[in-house]
C-alpha cells in the first residue's frame, strides 16, 4: 500500500501548478492534503482523477487550515476532527478508518510569529492530539500523517543554530513531537536516513528551495506494530506547486 500526504498551501492554487497530475501519476493508494483553504463546494469534483473517493474536513473559518483525503479504498468510517470542540473549528484533522489501521490526516497548528500560538499548541493542541491517538491505537494501529509542523532534531533543519526560537523549531515543539514518538509510534523516514539535508518546506524567499535551505515539517508516524510491514519512507522533494513537497510510505 502507497500513502501520500501533501500540504498544498491552498489546493486552488495547486491545481492550477499540477495538482491533478501530480495526484493521478502518484499511485497512491490513499493521498492525503493539508492546508486546503477551501470548502468542497468551491472545487469542481468533476476533474479529480478517475478511481479516487474524496473526503473533506473544512476549517469554518473560510480560505484557512482544512484536510483532504482521497481514497482508491472505501473506508469503514471517517471522522472529522478528535472530538475537542476548541480545536475542531479549524478543520485540522481527518480520520479513515481501514481493515488494518486507522489513518489520520493531521495539519498541526502553526506557533506563529512572536510564538503568538506557541501556548495554545504545545499546552492545549499537541497534548489532546497525542490522547486521540493513543486511543485509536487501543483498537488497531495508527498511521498519523501531514504537516506537524515541526522539525524534530537539527536535523531536520538546514540552519538549526539561527532558529532556536523559531515558530516550529522552539524546544518546546520539539519536545511534544518526542514526546508522541515515546507514546508508540515511530518516525518513519527515520528509519531510513540518518542524515540530514532531507527537507520537505523552503520558505519561498532568498532562492530557499533552489539552494536546498529547508526544513522537515511532513511526517509519516506509524504505530510501532507496523514497523514490520514498513518497506520505504521517501521525500518527493522534486513535486513543485507549493512550498511544501509530498512525503509518503510504502507498506505491505
Amino acid at each position: 500500500m502507497r500513502l501520500i500526504s501533501w500540504n498544498v498551501n491552498g489546493i486552488r492554487a495547486c491545481i492550477n501548478k499540477g495538482f491533478l497530475e501530480v495526484l493521478e501519476q502518484s499511485k497512491a493508494d490513499v493521498f492525503c492534503v493539508q492546508e486546503t483553504k477551501a470548502q468542497p463546494d468551491q472545487l469542481d469534483a468533476s476533474n479529480w482523477p478517475v478511481g479516487y473517493q474524496a473526503y473533506w474536513n473544512s476549517a469554518h473559518k473560510k480560505g484557512y487550515s482544512g484536510v483532504l483525503a482521497f481514497t482508491r479504498h472505501e473506508p469503514l468510517s471517517v471522522t472529522r476532527g478528535i472530538g475537542v470542540k476548541r480545536h475542531d473549528n479549524e478543520g485540522r484533522v481527518l480520520t479513515l478508518e481501514f481493515d488494518e489501521f486507522n489513518l489520520v490526516n493531521a495539519y498541526t497548528p502553526n506557533a506563529q510569529h512572536e510564538l503568538a500560538r506557541l501556548d495554545y499548541r504545545v499546552k492545549q493542541w499537541e497534548p489532546a492530539f497525542r490522547r486521540y491517538l493513543k486511543a485509536l491505537s487501543v483498537d488497531k494501529p495508527v498511521i498519523a500523517c501531514g504537516d506537524f509542523n515541526v522539525a524534530h532534531t537539527e536535523l531536520d533543519i538546514a540552519r538549526p543554530k539561527q532558529n532556536e526560537r523559531t515558530a516550529g523549531f522552539t524546544i518546546e515543539e520539539r519536545n511534544e513531537f518526542t514526546r508522541l514518538l515515546k507514546a508508540g509510534f515511530i518516525d518513519s523516514f527515520r528509519e531510513f536516513e540518518q542524515g540530514g539535508g532531507h527537507y520537505s518546506w523552503w520558505s519561498m524567499r532568498a532562492n530557499a528551495r533552489a539552494n536546498n535551505v529547508g526544513w522537515r515539517l511532513d511526517y509519516f508516524v506509524i504505530s510501532r506494530d507496523l514497523r514490520p510491514r514498513l518497506t520505504s519512507a521517501f521525500i518527493q522533494s522534486e513535486v513543485l506547486g507549493s512550498d511544501h513537497c509530498p512525503v509518503g510510505i510504502e507498506l505491505y
